[in-house]
Order: structure tokens, then sequence, then C-alpha cells
């Protein structure tokens, strides 16, 4: 399932995957110009799921 992750994210062109050819083989992920264009997006969605997290916790502590 990862594997299949890394090779669409690949595909669409948002990360770069380099093989060093080493024992054992070894494989680095970076992302692309077009990936870190992403990173505005990630950052605000990761904001609000905190926030909701933060949220419910709160709410679950009033209840008890």
């Amino acid at each position: 399932m990862l594997t299949k992750c890394l090779r669409e994210l690949e595909n669409d062109r948002l990360i770069t995957r380099t093989q060093y050819n080493t024992i054992p083989p070894t494989v680095e992920y970076s992302l692309t110009e077009q990936g870190k264009t992403l990173i505005p997006a990630l950052e605000s969605l990761y904001s609000w799921t905190d926030q909701q997290m933060k949220g419910n916790c709160d709410e679950q502590e009033l209840r008890k």
C-alpha cells in the first residue's frame, strides 16, 4: 500500500525517488518543486485538524 502511494505521488510529479546501489538497498524520496506548493495547504489542514481534535477533547472532558 505504501509503495503504491509513493508510486502515484511520483507519477504525479509530487515526489522524486533516488535509489542508491548499496547493501542493503537505500531509497530516498523528496518533494519536487510542484510538491512543495502543497505545503501551505497541508499546513492549513494540519492546523484545522489540530483544532478539531482539541475541541473534541474539550467536549469529552465536559461530558465526564
